[in-house]
C-alpha cells in the first residue's frame, strides 16, 4: 500500500542524511510543502539547527513574476531557508533517494494576507475579522487561491499534489498563542462562529432568502447560552439546526456549500490545466460539509467527481475513522488515511500498524504520515517497524 510522509523543505536542506532516513522508513512518497502558513517547527535531527520560524504564509519556491504582475493579492516568498528554491532543492534530494514527490499546498489559511488586506478576511456575526481565514466567497480571494493552487501544485519533479484548506476556514486558527478555551464550544457553535458576514457573503445569504442582519442577530442570540455556559455543547447538522433553527441553518449551509464546491472545482481544474496528464490531485477533506479548517468539509460524491481522491484525518479511535471513511465507502477515488505519528502532538505511532489495518478495512488504499520531520527518533522507529509489518 502506498504510503507518504509529510515534510518541509527545511527538514531536508542542509541535512545530507535526511532523504535516505525518510526512505528507510518504508514510505514510497513524500508530500513536500510548496505553499505553507506561518509556523514554528522543530528539526530534531538537523545537523545545523533545531528550530525554524516561518514568520508568515509563503511559497517555498520563487513565484513567477509574470503570473502575479498587476495583481493586488499575491504570494510572498520565504526568507528563512538559505536556498533560492527550497522546494526544488529538497525535491531533488528526495527523488535521488528513490522517493516520489508530491506538493503540499495550503490555500485558505494565511494570516499575512488578512493583515495586509483586511477586506479579504472572514467577518463573524459580531463584526470581528479573522485575518488567518480568507473568505472564499470573495472574488478576489477566489482568483488568488486558484492561481496559487496552479502555481504551487505544479512544481518541477512533482507527480501530484495535495491541496489543504481548499474551502472554508473559520474560527479555529490552529496557530499563534490561542486563548480561546475558556468557553467550551461544540461543533455547532464553532460553525456559527465561522459564518462570514462580509459584503459578498451578505449578498450570498440574500440569494438564499436570508436577511444578513437578521441572520447575524440570530447567530448572536443562539450563542448567548454558549457564552453563559448553560447546556451541553451541540454537534453536527442537527446541533446547528437546534441552535440556529432548521431553516436558517439549511440556508447558510446551502450558500457556504456552493462557495466551497465551486472553489474546489476551479482550483482542481487550474491545477490540471497547468500539469501534465496523469498528475494526481487530492484534497485534504472531511465528509461533514459544514466543517472548516485544514480538512475542509466536502460532499463525498461531489469531491470524488472533481479530484482524484481525498486525504482524511484518521488519528484517534475506531469510531473516528469510521466516521470519516464510512461516507466514502464504495466510491471510486484515492482514499488516503492520514495519521499523526508525532506522540507529542497527539499521534500514536505505537498503534500505527493496528490503526492502519483498521483504516484499510474501511476502504483506505493509501496512508499519510504526519510528520516525518517533526517526529522524534523513537516515533520514527515505531513507524518503520509498523510499515515493515504491514508490508508482510
Amino acid at each position: 500500500m502506498k504510503t507518504s510522509a509529510f515534510l518541509y523543505p527545511w527538514d531536508v536542506i542542509g541535512d545530507p542524511d535526511a532523504a535516505a532516513r525518510v526512505a528507510d522508513l518504508g514510505v514510497q512518497q513524500v508530500t513536500l510543502a510548496a505553499a505553507y502558513h506561518s509556523t514554528r517547527a522543530l528539526t530534531p535531527r538537523h545537523p545545523a539547527r533545531r528550530i525554524v520560524t516561518a514568520e508568515h504564509a509563503a511559497v517555498l519556491y520563487p513565484p513567477d513574476p509574470a503570473r502575479w504582475a498587476g495583481r493586488e493579492l499575491r504570494p510572498h516568498a520565504q526568507s528563512w531557508v538559505a536556498s533560492d528554491d527550497p522546494f526544488a532543492e529538497a525535491a531533488e534530494a528526495l527523488t535521488d533517494a528513490g522517493l516520489e514527490v508530491h506538493t503540499w499546498v495550503v490555500l485558505a489559511h494565511n494570516s499575512r494576507l488578512g493583515a495586509e488586506h483586511p477586506d479579504t478576511s472572514v467577518v463573524n456575526a459580531y463584526g470581528d475579522r479573522y485575518p488567518w481565514a480568507p473568505c472564499i466567497a470573495r472574488p478576489a480571494v477566489r482568483e488568488y487561491l486558484v492561481a496559487l493552487a496552479a502555481e504551487a501544485a505544479v512544481r518541477a519533479g512533482a507527480r501530484g499534489t495535495e491541496l489543504e484548506s481548499c474551502g472554508w476556514y473559520g474560527f479555529a486558527h490552529l496557530h499563534a498563542h490561542d486563548k480561546i478555551a475558556g468557553v467550551g464550544l461544540g461543533d455547532a457553535a464553532q460553525y456559527l462562529m465561522s459564518l462570514c458576514f462580509c459584503s459578498d457573503c451578505r449578498t450570498g445569504y440574500a440569494e438564499h432568502g436570508l436577511d444578513a442582519d437578521g441572520l447575524a442577530a440570530a447567530v448572536r442570540a443562539a450563542l448567548e447560552p454558549v457564552w453563559a455556559g448553560s447546556g451541553s455543547p451541540e454537534a453536527g447538522r442537527a446541533g446547528i439546526g437546534k441552535l440556529l433553527g432548521a431553516d436558517l441553518a439549511a440556508a447558510t449551509l446551502q450558500w457556504r456549500g456552493k462557495a466551497a464546491r465551486t472553489l474546489q472545482e476551479s482550483a482542481v481544474a487550474a491545477v490540471r490545466a497547468a500539469a501534465e496528464p496523469g498528475f494526481q490531485v487530492l484534497l485534504h477533506a472531511d465528509p461533514v460539509p459544514h466543517r472548516t479548517g485544514a480538512n475542509v468539509g466536502v460532499d463525498p460524491e461531489h469531491i470524488l467527481s472533481v479530484a482524484d481522491g481525498v486525504v482524511l484525518p484518521c488519528t484517534g479511535g475506531d469510531a473516528a475513522r469510521e466516521a470519516v471513511l464510512g461516507p466514502f465507502a464504495g466510491r471510486d477515488g484515492v482514499l488516503a488515511a492520514n495519521f499523526s505519528v508525532v506522540t507529542g502532538m497527539g499521534g500514536s505511532p505505537a498503534t500505527l500498524e493496528r490503526d492502519a489495518a483498521h483504516a484499510v478495512s474501511l476502504g483506505a488504499d493509501q496512508l499519510r504520515l504526519y510528520h516525518a520531520g517533526l517526529a522524534s527518533d523513537p516515533d520514527l522507529r515505531a513507524v518503520a517497524g509498523a510499515l515493515s509489518r504491514l508490508r508482510r
